[in-house]
């Protein structure tokens, strides 16, 4: 009698699901953090992942961590056209200094420009609108690719933080990425500390005043004890640019 043929089926489920961010935060817990890159990236926890980096004011702290591990992690930055000159620069001083060997410049789909932003103002009365065609759509696009992706995100930035865990899945991702937050722990003492421990160079614009930054239309400086991320999107009710947006935080 010959042997039953197993029914090929196709994987449809999430890549992870709530159940394994618990897991995994349990697993790391008391880890510090390279402890946990190594267990991540060396183990194969998350499957493929690549890092978001918008080498801004705190970005060289991670990347160095992760390039400690596997400096071949893609490390994904969006060029949305709006950017200071400064961090361009930056950009290329880090990834050099570093060693980052793959480097993956994204860019807005340029006839989505050219039909809803032809002018280039979006930002001036739809910043939502100009964050979700130079960097929400591109930055989807791209992660497609990917079952996790670290993010440089850390809970004293901003009170829609404060709660992050370490893991924690996408819940805007049909498909269950990871989110992983390597840094969410820190303290603004932990991120001065590594830059001077390690030598690494510090955004232009940091000693300017500008201790969060993004877009240069949207960036403004921010006053001693104010919140490090009061300069973004000023006057305006946003805090994220919906990449991570506030409210979905998970309480683990």
């Amino acid at each position: 009698m010959s042997e039953t043929r197993q029914i090929d089926r196709l994987e449809t489920g999430p890549r992870f699901t709530e159940h394994d961010a618990v897991r995994l935060n349990r697993m790391f817990r008391g880890s510090s953090t390279l402890e946990m890159l190594e267990g991540v990236l060396k183990g194969s926890l998350a499957g493929d992942v690549a890092t978001v980096s918008s080498f801004g004011a705190e970005s060289a702290v991670l990347l160095h961590l992760i390039a400690q591990v596997d400096p071949n992690v893609p490390v994904l930055f969006l060029d949305t056209g709006k950017h200071f000159e400064e961090t361009i620069a930056y950009r290329d001083e880090v990834a050099a200094k570093i060693g980052l060997t793959n480097l993956i410049v994204l860019t807005p789909d340029e006839a989505e420009l050219t039909k809803k932003d032809e002018t280039g103002l979006r930002w001036s009365y739809d910043p939502d609108g100009c964050c979700e065609i130079r960097k929400v759509i591109p930055l989807a696009k791209a992660l497609a690719n990917y079952d996790a992706s670290f993010t440089g995100r850390k809970a004293f930035q901003s009170s829609t933080r404060a709660n992050l865990p370490r893991f924690e899945v996408d819940t805007s991702d049909a498909q269950g990425r990871l989110k992983i937050n390597p840094l969410i722990d820190w303290s603004a003492d932990d991120i001065r500390a590594y830059f001077e421990e390690h030598d690494l160079p510090r955004h232009p614009l940091v000693a300017e005043g500008y201790p969060s930054i993004g877009c240069a239309p949207c960036t403004h400086k921010v006053a001693e004890g104010e919140d490090a991320r009061s300069g973004r999107w000023k006057g305006w009710d946003k805090t994220e640019c919906g990449i991570h947006k506030p409210g979905e935080e998970p309480f683990l």
